[in-house]
């Protein structure tokens, strides 16, 4: 059977695979998919029961997102996106768990506001992962400078990372003033948002 990628249109993690994929010029079908439904059928393919989720043509599936866009920059010569060298690669990786990091804080709050009842629901908890936020978006001000890209002169994944994270930050918390707070990321933001790619998996309007 085809490769075939299941995730959801709004998932950052799901975004980022399938922007490497497309950057990478690999076809790969995506089965939409919702983790949160009872019926969902993600834990047949991962029992950890997340997306994304990519089943090869062999049937086998790899999980979670940094294993898949690994092996996706595997799969073509096009556009080399973590580099071979591994000082180079382990910044690239760095870039992105930092990125990554920025995701799963937002949704942990967003869960906490969102997902319990409002009773049970904790401001401290909330404002803990805001705050890793915030850490993290000066950090990677800091470390992005006035440079053009994350890393070296070209996109790596670390851009796609950083342009994901972003994006879900302007998709979930519009309200975050980021942008012109640090415009230096936004300028890289805009940017990756023109590319084909980051269009085409835009998530869909709330």
């Amino acid at each position: 059977m085809p490769m075939k990628l299941i995730g959801s249109l709004t998932s950052p993690y799901v975004r980022k695979v399938r922007i490497v994929f497309s950057e990478k010029k690999v076809d790969v079908a995506l089965e939409v998919e919702n983790v949160w439904a009872a019926d969902t059928k993600i834990n047949a393919s991962n029992p950890l029961g997340k997306v994304p989720c990519l089943l090869l043509d062999d049937g086998e599936a790899i999980y979670d997102s940094r294993v898949i866009a690994e092996y996706a920059d595997t799969l073509s010569p096009v556009g080399k996106l973590i580099p071979a060298g591994s000082r180079e690669r382990a910044t690239v990786k760095t870039w992105e768990a930092l990125a990554d990091g920025i995701v799963d804080a937002s949704i942990l709050a967003r869960l906490e506001a969102s997902w319990r009842p409002a009773e049970l629901q904790s401001q401290a908890w909330i404002d803990r992962q805001m705050g890793k936020i915030d850490v993290s978006l000066r950090q990677m001000s800091e470390l992005l400078g006035e440079n053009p890209w994350c890393h070296s002169n070209q996109m790596t994944l670390a851009d796609i990372a950083v342009g994901c994270a972003l994006g879900y930050l302007a998709f979930r918390f519009p309200s975050l003033q980021w942008a012109s707070q640090y415009p230096n990321l936004n300028n890289l933001y805009q940017k990756l948002e023109q590319r084909a790619s980051f269009i085409e998996t835009a998530p869909p309007a709330a």
